[in-house]
């Protein structure tokens, strides 16, 4: 039986092996307007799975690694603010319910993790804020977008908040037995979701 340790390690080393062939598949698709905003966003977050690695011998790994993932949370804001040049129709309603329930969340987390944070505050403070805007401009696209594709970006960009949470709350205030596992399953169903949506939605 792998002892908990051992399941972060091998979780660890495998969350890096999804991201380049997601790369490949947008390298290979049909050129779009977004293209490059979608390939660097999982450039940096290809980044940020290596250096997590690292993240238990040193926290300056762990800062580094939420940095490379910050740049990866901005570009994927540019892709979804760029992608509303195909605005068909809105439901104002749904974005602004959405709007409400993602500052609930961010007060939420940030209530439960800033006072376990220490030095981290700030840096993960900025972090909570940029993976909330990310998930609002989704919500945005959501009810901006006509292709019904959009569902899955929505989908994905949930399963990035829901991943990056569970991290903090493993790392910072409550460790559990399986949070590895739910932490990689969640990040790598996001990460598709969010590339397989962003093609489909682009397709001529």
């Amino acid at each position: 039986m792998l002892t908990a340790v051992g399941q972060t390690t091998i979780t660890g080393y495998l969350k890096p092996l999804l991201i380049p062939f997601l790369f490949f598949a947008v390298i290979k698709s049909e050129e779009f307007p977004t293209k490059k905003w979608l390939l660097l966003a999982l450039l940096f977050s290809w980044m940020g799975d290596i250096i997590l690695i690292f993240a238990e011998k040193s926290e300056l790994f762990f800062i580094f690694g939420l940095l490379a993932f910050l740049f990866a949370h901005l570009l994927f804001i540019v892709l979804f603010i760029n992608q509303e040049a195909v605005v068909k129709h809105k439901q104002q309603n749904y974005y602004w319910l959405g709007f409400g329930l993602v500052l609930l969340y961010l007060f939420g987390m940030l209530s439960i993790l800033l006072p376990k944070l220490g030095s981290l505050q700030i840096p993960v403070g900025i972090y909570a804020m940029t993976i909330s805007l990310m998930l609002i401009e989704t919500i945005k696209g959501y009810c901006n977008w006509q292709q019904k594709s959009k569902v899955l970006i929505l989908i994905g960009a949930i399963f990035f908040v829901l991943s990056d949470s569970v991290l903090a709350l493993n790392k910072f205030y409550y460790a559990f037995s399986g949070a590895s596992f739910l932490i990689m399953s969640t990040y790598l169903l996001a990460q598709f979701l969010i590339v397989k949506g962003v093609l489909d939605i682009n397709k001529k």
